[in-house]
C-alpha cells in the first residue's frame, strides 16, 4: 500500500486534479502497479467512490455516504466476504452502516464521520478473535486467531485518515 500511495503521489507532481480525478488516479495506480490482492481491492474502493463524486463541486455527508456505499459494493462485487470472514469487509461495513445510520438522524457531517471512526475501529479490532475464512490467510486456520486481519487494519487506516482530513477541512 506504501508503495502505491508513493508512486500516485508521483504520478501527479505538477497536475491539477479534482478530487474525483485524483481518486480514480489512485485507484488505478494501486489496481495496476502494487499487484497482490490488495492492489485491486483499494483499487475499486477509490475508483468506485471517484464516480460518485465525479460532479461535485463539495462533498457533502450525503455524498461522502454514498461514495462508501458504492467502495462497499464494489468491493462486494469482487469477491464473497462477508462480516465474519475477517477481511477488510469486517472494518468497512461497520463503518459505512454507521456512517449512514448518524446521516439518517440527521447529525451533522463531522459528528457521521466520527461514529464510521468508531465503527471502522471496532470492525479493525473484532477480527482479532476471528479464524480467516476468505483470503490468504484462510490457509493458516486457528492460526489466524490472535492477530489483526491486515486488510480490516488498513480500511481503518484509510477510513480514519479520510475520516481526519475532511474534519479539517469542515
Amino acid at each position: 500500500m506504501n508503495k502505491g500511495f508513493t508512486l500516485f503521489a508521483e504520478s501527479i507532481k505538477g497536475e491539477e486534479l479534482d478530487f474525483s480525478a485524483s481518486l480514480k488516479k489512485l485507484g488505478r495506480v494501486l489496481l495496476g502497479d502494487i499487484g497482490g490482492s490488495m492492489g485491486p481491492i483499494y483499487g475499486q474502493f477509490f475508483i468506485e467512490m471517484s464516480k460518485v463524486c465525479k460532479n461535485s463541486e463539495y462533498i457533502n455527508g450525503m455524498i461522502f455516504g454514498n461514495m462508501l456505499n458504492a467502495a462497499l459494493s464494489g468491493i462486494k462485487e469482487l469477491g464473497s466476504a462477508k462480516v465474519g470472514d475477517k477481511t477488510l469487509i469486517d472494518c468497512l461495513e461497520p463503518a459505512t452502516i454507521a456512517f449512514n445510520k448518524a446521516l439518517s438522524e440527521g447529525k451533522d457531517f463531522a459528528t457521521c464521520l466520527n461514529e464510521m471512526k468508531s465503527a471502522a475501529e471496532s470492525g479493525r479490532d473484532s477480527t482479532r478473535d476471528m479464524i480467516a475464512r476468505i483470503g490468504r490467510s484462510s490457509r493458516l486456520g486457528e492460526r489466524s486467531r490472535g492477530v489483526l486481519d491486515a486488510g480490516a487494519a488498513s480500511c481503518c487506516i484509510i477510513l480514519c485518515a479520510m475520516a481526519d482530513s475532511i474534519k479539517k477541512l469542515l
